[in-house]
């Protein structure tokens, strides 16, 4: 009887040290990321086939790269983590995960991940790490000073694609920068649709992330209009570059149609309940628009 319950109290640490740790690389935003530097990467030209084991590498070193540059953003804000609520039960900021814990975890996926990704090219590693660098010490501590820091923060999150397209095509020709800008322009409405939904938490903590000084406004609202019809033009490249067919249009501009909507609706309303709707049509637009390309990729 004993020994079961030694059995399980074992196995009840593990499962938590696991969630800590899904905790920890942020596990759902990774996931995105690296979704769309694989779906990048076999939307290159020069990749006719699936070759599983390239995939599961750029999965895995694109997850540990990630995972280290969201180890470092939660060792970094800690305290204000632990201000919050949607993030004080982060396992740094609650106390659960030592600071030299994650420091080690930050440093062993960091540099394991950009030796993964280096199998594709050094091109592919290089951009890893700068993406790693840029969102950990540069985007992180801005947050606190300026609301450009969503600027600064939307290059590391679009250098997925630019990884992806390099891993696969060894360059940096111009289908990856389309697939750079597509996700670079998605995240202005995506990311001021969560700033707006938690206003309150990340004005305690001193965070500024909404494009106007005053937070919830309609400045905030037109802001998140222009880039989500900024866009349309970004969105419909492919077709005309001649990576993706008609049908893929299609789907492009009704995705982004359904967001610049929800962003009009933002502007009319000024709720958070809106500021909701504008949060899951962009989660829904990237994966849909990416795979959409995918599907009907043009063979050259």
């Amino acid at each position: 009887m004993q020994q079961e319950t030694v059995k399980q109290t074992s196995s009840f640490k593990i499962a938590s040290k696991l969630q800590d740790y899904k905790l920890l690389i942020k596990f759902n935003l990774s996931f995105m990321v690296v979704f769309s530097a694989v779906i990048s990467y076999l939307l290159a030209p020069r990749v006719t086939a699936y070759d599983l084991t390239a995939i599961l590498i750029l999965f895995a070193g694109g997850m540990l790269v990630t995972g280290s540059a969201n180890a470092i953003n939660q060792i970094v804000e800690k305290d204000t983590d632990a201000m919050m609520k949607r993030t004080a039960s982060r396992p740094v900021a609650s106390g659960r995960m030592s600071v030299e814990e994650a420091t080690a975890f930050a440093v062993i996926s960091g540099l394991g991940g950009t030796l993964l990704l280096w199998h594709f090219n050094f091109l592919t590693a290089a951009l890893a790490a700068v993406s790693l660098f840029i969102y950990a010490f540069i985007y992180t501590p801005l947050k606190k000073i300026s609301a450009i820091s969503v600027l600064v923060g939307a290059v590391p999150g679009a250098l997925p694609c630019l990884i992806g397209w390099a891993a696969g095509n060894d360059d940096l020709s111009a289908g990856g920068w389309i697939l750079f800008g597509i996700q670079f322009f998605w995240q202005f409405p995506h990311f001021w649709a969560i700033a707006w939904i938690a206003h309150k938490d990340y004005s305690k903590a001193g965070f500024k992330l909404l494009p106007s000084g005053e937070g919830q406004t309609k400045y905030s609202a037109i802001q998140a209009i222009i880039y989500s019809l900024l866009l349309l033009p970004v969105g419909v490249l492919p077709y005309f570059y001649g990576m993706s067919g008609i049908v893929s249009l299609g789907i492009v501009l009704l995705a982004n149609l359904f967001m610049v909507w929800q962003c009009l609706r933002l502007y009319r309303e000024m709720t958070v309940q809106a500021a909701r709707r504008v949060m899951f049509s962009s989660y829904i637009y990237l994966p849909v628009v990416l795979l959409a390309l995918l599907i009907d990729k043009v063979k050259v």
